[in-house]
């Protein structure tokens, strides 16, 4: 129930934890109502039993209420026995009154009661007590109580639930519309540009963005305006928030930070209170920056909404930060940011110049930027001397900044698991291939020799067909041993283009295709091996028919929805024919992939076998491995204008 802790001078404090005391008081309440109850409940009898009961002699006293018109019965304790069944379970009341019984406004409590006497004997009268009983205070708290109790529920419920909540009032359940921002701490270690590797273009539009706010007269002077508002768009894990945490760092101004989500509640009107709050609360620290990170949380067009997800909390809340963005001054020095990865659904109203009036892409890192990345997540690390940060930046063509930091991570554990002394080149390889094909499988004895046999020979029909062909990506790496659901998985690094031509698309295809037609060259016959490359190659021939007119047939059209507008029209915006033209014409183009990877198989049969009985040999080639036995990588032809230097 206490917790102790020190404060910033080294003193030692212990707080305690105010909701146990509040549970304790809950349950002593409960006890007290519950043993009052049990206690205290006296069975109530009619009056034809009361005056049995008196003529017996068994019982010793009666006590009317007058304003209540009730009588309370008091058993002799010798007789108690006598109505043991009357009471529940058997078990008369610890005290008294035993029985009560009720009357009518006629009953005349002194004339019955004396009657009733004078039939007695001296030992058998009992004692008759009349009074007029003031309950008043009983029936306030009778009342009041049941919502005292709900209060502090509701209080109960609101502090579990804003526990974490930044910000004055987050105990508060009456501050429900308050905004509670986390405004960056500047005692605290800072995130600077410096820590920010590769993103050029991002770095240099938010840089300017905090030069603003540091220089404002220096862009005012000409007439110029300082932005309202710059949407950060990029895939996850690109550094979307980094940069924002840098903005922080590098600023010097005040600096909230809050979730899309955080305006979202279950209460009529909340979230809206919230963006109002937040606003204000940015207007009175100005200069300051804001920053709204997943902004779709409450960005969402508007339009989409209509008739299948309608929620007028959420377009409340997305009509207030439209109003409170546009309503700045002009050079109020409040400049919101926001971060996202899904800009295609976001309201055109909230992309407008005016509110966002810059949208700045965080792409995934090149080459030179992924090795900076590099540089930056092993400044912790204890590396060997064979590691190469360039190498293994070309080693992981597509990798985010967050996936450079994992691998980092996961090399350092699998070096200590390995008892290390330092990082080696082959524990951030190893790191690399657990996180693309999941962990290894170092047990499993399911396979049989045939099964193990089709395995090999489908990752070299995709070696053999990637080697061959001019635009496939060049093979780094095969391997048989089972990787999370694979069986088996073969390493291309791929070129990072920009721009594909259809030969290029072609040859992709086939090398996905590649291992399904090396098991119909080997057993006659393909299996369920190659699931996931059937399912992008399909993707793949649809993309080239649908989006991008890569198809003489069906012409130069794309139904690509580059806005995300036609997400709920049960309409297609093409008839049944040019359907199930488009349908023929993919079935077509797999086919030609299908005729040129097999000839590519049966071309190079010697070599495909080598490459199969190589890797039923050491379960993991190289690139080197396959250049002896099939020779140098077929490259394309230099005068090709798609060619990347």
């Amino acid at each position: 129930m206490a917790a102790s802790g020190k404060d910033p001078k080294g003193r030692k404090i212990i707080s305690f934890n105010f909701s146990w005391l509040y549970f304790i008081i809950l349950i002593g309440i409960g006890y007290l109502l519950f043993n009052n109850q049990q206690s205290a409940a006296p069975e109530k009898i009619e009056w034809d039993e009361v005056q049995q009961m008196i003529k017996e002699g068994d019982v010793s006293e009666i006590t009317f209420i007058r304003n209540d018109f009730k009588g309370e019965v008091k058993v002799r304790p010798e007789r108690l026995a006598k109505y043991a069944q009357k009471f529940r379970g058997g078990v008369p009341p610890k005290r008294a009154p035993h029985f009560f019984f009720l009357v009518s406004t006629k009953f005349d409590p002194e004339q019955s009661f004396a009657g009733l006497n004078e039939q007695l004997t001296p030992v058998e009268q009992f004692k008759v007590v009349i009074k007029n009983e003031d309950h008043i205070w009983m029936d306030i708290f009778q009342m009041i109580f049941p919502l005292l109790l709900l209060v502090l529920f509701w209080v109960l419920m609101f502090r579990g639930m804003n526990r974490g909540a930044a910000g004055p009032g987050g105990m508060n359940p009456f501050n429900t519309g308050k905004a509670n921002p986390r405004e960056a701490d500047k005692n605290e270690p800072q995130v600077t540009f410096k820590d920010v590797a590769g993103l050029y273009g991002a770095k240099e539009e938010v840089m300017e963005i905090v030069d603003f706010l540091k220089h404002p007269e220096k862009y005012t002077a000409l007439g110029g305006k300082i932005p309202k508002g710059a949407l950060l768009v990029g895939p996850p894990g690109t550094g979307k928030t980094l940069l924002a945490k840098a903005v922080a760092g590098e600023a010097n101004v005040p600096f909230f930070s809050i979730s899309g989500s955080d305006f979202v509640e279950m209460f009529v009107g909340v979230g809206a209170s919230r963006v109002r709050d937040l606003f204000r609360q940015a207007k009175e620290k100005a200069p300051c920056i804001v920053f709204i990170d997943e902004i779709d949380a409450v960005g969402r067009a508007r339009a989409k909404n209509g008739g299948f997800t309608s929620n007028d909390e959420r377009e409340n809340t997305l009509n207030q930060l439209l109003t409170e963005m546009d309503g700045f001054g002009t050079n109020s020095g409040v400049i919101v940011l926001a971060a996202t990865n899904r800009a295609d659904i976001l309201d055109k109203a909230l992309m407008r110049a005016g509110r966002f009036d810059r949208q700045i892409h965080v792409e995934l890192p090149e080459l030179k930027e992924r090795e900076e990345i590099f540089n930056v997540h092993l400044r912790g690390i204890k590396l060997g001397d064979d590691f190469d940060v360039e190498f293994m930046a070309k080693h992981t063509p597509g990798f985010s900044g967050a996936d450079i930091a994992n691998v980092c991570n996961e090399a350092a554990l699998t070096a200590a698991r390995r008892n290390h002394q330092a990082v080696m080149q082959q524990d951030f390889l190893d790191a690399v291939d657990r996180i693309i094909g999941g962990l290894e499988r170092k047990a499993n004895t399911i396979r049989t020799k045939a099964e193990l046999r089709t395995t090999a020979y489908h990752e070299a029909g995709h070696a053999l067909v990637g080697w061959m062909l001019p635009y496939a990506d060049p093979v780094f790496k095969v391997s048989i041993i089972p990787r999370g659901q694979a069986l088996g998985i073969t390493w291309s690094l791929p070129e990072e283009r920009k721009n594909w031509s259809r030969s290029m698309m072609m040859d992709h295809m086939c090398h996905l295709l590649g291992g399904r037609v090396a098991e119909e060259v080997l057993n006659g016959e393909p299996s369920t091996g190659a699931l996931n490359d059937l399912e992008r190659l399909t993707r793949m021939a649809y993309s080239m028919v649908q989006y991008y007119g890569m198809s003489d047939k069906v012409g130069a059209l794309s139904f690509y929805d580059s806005t995300g507008s036609q997400g709920y029209n049960l309409v297609k915006p093409y008839s049944e024919k040019t359907a199930e033209l488009m349908d023929a014409e993919v079935k077509a183009l797999v086919k030609e992939v299908h005729e040129k990877t097999r000839k590519v198989i049966e071309d190079n049969k010697e070599g495909f076998m080598q490459l199969g009985a190589l890797l039923l040999e050491k379960e993991v080639i190289f690139a080197e491995d396959i250049e002896k036995i099939l020779g140098p990588k077929v490259k394309p032809e230099a005068d090709d204008q798609f060619q990347q230097s």
